[in-house]
Parts: C-alpha cells; structure tokens; sequence
C-alpha cells in the first residue's frame, strides 16, 4: 500500500516501475480491505496510519511492525487493547521489540569489512537477520536483563535482541562473513572463523580469551556435571547452558515437575530432554548412598535415621555422594546457602577441613590475567604450615588451569620491613616451602603492588619470581574475602570460585548472588579440574 492505497496490477495512478514490481492480484483497494485477516503488517508510513478497526480484523496472532519515525502507525498500547494476542514492534525504544539499526548497520558492515567485500549482498543481510532472530531464542544473560530492568524471555514482549546485547558483536560479523564467503563476495576470506568469532569476543571482553581457554579445555574433558540445586532458575538455566555449549552431560538434582515448571516458566521448554533430573525418589542407588554415609559418621553422633534424612532430603550431601560414587564428575552448588552451611554438608561426605588440607581459591580475570587468591573458604587464620599448604594446593589449582605458578605471600610489609607480628607468619610460610623443595616460584612476604607489578618488583631485585605473581596466599579468610569483594564491585573484574582444593572430586562453591553466567563459569572450573 501507498497513500493512494493498495498497490495492485491495473492500476495506473501513482505507479512506477518499482511499486509495479510489487503489485499483485486483489480485489482490495484500501489498507483497511488489505488488513482484514492479514497475518502480518509492515509499516514504513506515518503516525496513525492503521486504526484499531484495523488490527482488530487482522487473522489470530497477528504481528505488526508499526516502523513510521517518531511515532509508529498504531501504539503496542492501542493495538493490544483490541487485541491481546497481538505481536508488536516499533522503533521506539520505549516499548518492548524496538526494531534499531544499531542492530544491524554496525555487525553487518564488521563482517563485511572483515571479509574486505566485494558488496553487500541479500545473501549477508539474510544471514544478519537470521542471526539475530537465533539470537533471541536463547537464553538471555542476567546482565542483559538487569540493564532493562525486566525479565527477558522469547515470546511478545522479545522477539529481538536489545541493543546492549554484549552478543552482538561476536554472533551477528561471524554470520555476516561466513555468508559471504559462500556467495564469492569476500576478497580476503576468514580461514578459521572460531578464532574470528573469538577475537570479536576478546575486542569487548579482555577476559572472553581466557574464559574460552577454560571453555575449550572443559569441551575436550565432557564432564558429567552434578548441579545441586534444582529449585533455582539460575542453577537450571546454567545446567542448560552447560550442555547446550557441548561442555557434557548436565545433571539437575530436583523433583521433575519443579524443573520442569521453571524450564517453562523461563522460556526453556525444550531443553526438558537436554539434562537429566535426579533425586531420591527416582535414583536406584539411595541405599548405596546411605550405607556409604552412615560409615562415615557413624562414630561421629549421627544414627541411622539422621543419616537417611541427609542423604535423602539434603541435596548437597545428595550431590556429594552421587559424586563420591562417580555417578557425576563434577559438583556444583552454594548459590541458595551461605559457603559455610554447604562445606559443613560436603564435609560429611569427602573430607574438606583444614586438617584434611582443603582450601578455596578464587579466580580474579581482570585485564586479560587470572589471579588465584587463597584460602578464600577454609582456613581462619592459618599459621605458616598452613600457608605453605595454602600455597602447593593453589599451586595444583594453577597448573590445572594451565598456568605456571608463581606464589605471592603477601601483607602489608615487604621482605621484614615494617616490623609486624602479624606480618611474622607471612615472611617464614617460604622458609617452609624452601624446607620442603616444591617445583614452582614463591617469594614474600610483600605488598600487593609489589606481587603485580614488575615496575615496582624491580626494585627488589633479589626477588626469586620471573615475573608477577598469579597466586596472592593472604593472611586469613577475611582478606581473601575483602580483596574478591572489592575487586568484583569496584573493578569490575570477572571472580570465579571458591575452587575448593585438597578435595578428592572436583566440586565449586557459588555465592547466593552468582549470575547464571557465575554459575556456569564455575562448572566450567569444575570441569577443567576432571581427569
């Protein structure tokens, strides 16, 4: 239709030879005609151009992309009121589904000029399109949702990516490219796209190259990974995203129609086969279970139907055990209780205290580096022995990780001066070390600047690190806790953990307030420490 209205074969006024390209066969004459059970309208005109009377006639689920600038042909508000069943975009970013060229203009032409193209043809923009409508069917990442204020969920309300989708730039060039090069259009073809798409990645995110090593390494191990809290949508959406990445099998521990109902609720309904739901009315090994338990505490004031109520009714000691006995590679769990709560339940089952050697360790990305920081989880207040086991069991976390440790035992002082006896135990954990022969670098004690910054190590040069400290042992918990804290709401850096180390089985502790994205990133960890 145009302003003189519909645009079909015979008719002489207003005509051209584009508009003749699209003139069809119809009896209809006005847009209002053309509206009667029409599934989709598509508005490029003016401000009220399309009534109510309109929309009301249009066929059942009708989708309408009112586009006219600044105000669209019909408002969601006016067309939802005749119909409630109506899809509505506009380009206004004031209402839901705001159809922008910010979506599109910037990643088609970063394909375009990656490839060096010929031109833009249909076949890239198709592929742009196509992308972004993959785009919206996913999961959205919390950090999305919160910059809107509301919960993003594939349906009428979002039917497109927001602009501020950090996915953007590594979803929508890659497609871009790859259509180009099939259609002849590039001149400088991408000979390995993973590596391009992860390069866009790294552009927005320094720490995006260093968490797809993480994701790489846990894509080659395929660890069946235990997610303990089945009743937490973001525990659910991360099982989701753990499998759908091709990192392995995700496990949920749960009763079925729980799961299923937030799977729904969260605009996941099909993953329902992409994870498996355990629990103690449906697992065959619950007695299995409960004999192993009852020989770990029966000395330890807990009778037989204690021990039933455990491992039946808690589902961290649940998980744990389905760990202890292979039934899963890999535990993940914390994100409904405090730390404290859930190692006391892990304790029960594999022996994670300090006298057993345990230790958490936190991850920091910031800045393209990973720094390990111990004891975040176990020790209160260790002694020198202590740091020293602080320091090899980080060390085993680091190499896991693949890198190559070097310890920082660090205070307030450098190398005894000032004088501290709070600071004492930090200078003599590397005599310890020293005593006991370990394979990696450590120094200290020393300040945090010191540890990090080879400018300022540089003037201590009998200092026995090659380069910065990846590994900061700290003084007690609470530092530990003070440094991951701050860092996380003043640096803005990417903290994953506690790993929890000195256990037998891979099992990663989350925080009441992880993210499905800190969630994931923990299984991730998880896996990477399996085989």
């Amino acid at each position: 239709c145009d302003t003189k209205g519909v645009i079909y074969r015979g008719r002489k006024a207003g005509m051209n030879q584009w508009k003749s390209a699209h003139a069809v066969d119809t009896d209809a004459r006005t847009l209002a005609e053309a509206m009667k059970g029409a599934d989709v309208f598509l508005g490029v005109s003016v401000k009220g151009a399309v009534t109510a009377e309109m929309v009301e006639s249009m066929a059942e689920n009708p989708v309408i992309f009112a586009m006219a600038n600044p105000d669209p042909e019909i408002t969601p508000e006016e067309a939802r009121a005749v119909r409630p069943d109506a899809i509505v975009a506009t380009g206004r970013s004031d209402y839901p589904n705001q159809v922008n060229n910010v979506l599109g203009f910037p990643y088609l032409f970063r394909g375009a000029l990656d490839i060096h193209a010929r031109a833009i043809n249909d076949e890239m923009k198709i592929a742009c399109a196509k992308a972004l409508a993959e785009l919206a069917r996913e999961d959205v990442p919390d950090e999305v949702a919160m910059a809107y204020d509301r919960k993003l969920v594939f349906g009428p309300e979002y039917i497109i990516p927001t602009p501020f989708d950090p996915r953007l730039i590594y979803r929508i060039p890659p497609a871009v490219a790859r259509a180009g090069m099939e259609t002849g259009a590039a001149r400088r073809p991408i000979v390995d796209l993973e590596a391009y798409t992860q390069s866009l990645r790294a552009r927005m995110d320094p720490t995006a190259s260093m968490l797809q090593a993480l994701h790489a390494r846990a894509r080659i191990t395929k660890a069946r990974m235990i997610f303990a809290e089945g009743d937490d949508p973001r525990v659910i959406r991360a099982a989701v995203a753990y499998t759908r990445a091709g990192f392995g099998e995700a496990v949920v521990i749960g009763r079925e129609e729980e799961v299923h109902e937030i799977l729904a609720r969260e605009g996941l309904g099909d993953a329902r086969d992409e994870i498996e739901i355990v629990n103690a009315r449906n697992t065959a090994y619950l007695g299995d279970y409960k004999d192993y338990l009852y020989r770990r505490l029966q000395r330890k004031g807990y009778d037989q139907e204690d021990v039933h109520r455990l491992a039946a009714h808690d589902r961290h000691v649940f998980g744990a055990l389905m760990l202890a006995h292979g039934h899963g590679d890999g535990l993940v769990t914390g994100a409904t209780r405090k730390s404290s709560h859930v190692l006391t339940r892990l304790n029960h089952v594999f022996d994670a205290s300090p006298k057993s050697g345990a230790v958490g360790v936190m991850a920091i990305l910031k800045g393209g580096r990973m720094i390990l920081v111990a004891d975040a989880l176990v020790h209160e207040w260790p002694d020198e022995e202590d740091l020293a086991d602080i320091a090899e069991r980080a060390a085993g976390v680091a190499r896991k990780l693949g890198l190559e440790p070097r310890v920082a035992f660090v205070s307030f002082s450098n190398f005894g001066y000032p004088v501290s006896e709070r600071a004492e135990k930090m200078h003599v954990a590397p005599e310890v070390l020293d005593r006991r022969g370990v394979d990696f670098e450590y120094e200290g004690e020393m300040t945090v600047d010191v540890a990090l910054n080879p400018a300022v190590m540089a003037q201590y040069p009998f200092c026995r690190l090659s380069g910065p400290a990846n590994i900061l042992v700290v003084p007690a918990r609470h530092s530990a806790s003070i440094t991951v804290k701050m860092m996380t709401e003043l640096g803005g850096a990417t903290v994953i953990g506690p790993i929890l180390s000195g256990v037998e089985r891979p099992i990663q502790l989350c925080s009441t307030t992880s993210t499905v994205s800190d969630i994931l990133n923990m299984a991730v960890m998880a896996a990477c420490k399996v085989g």
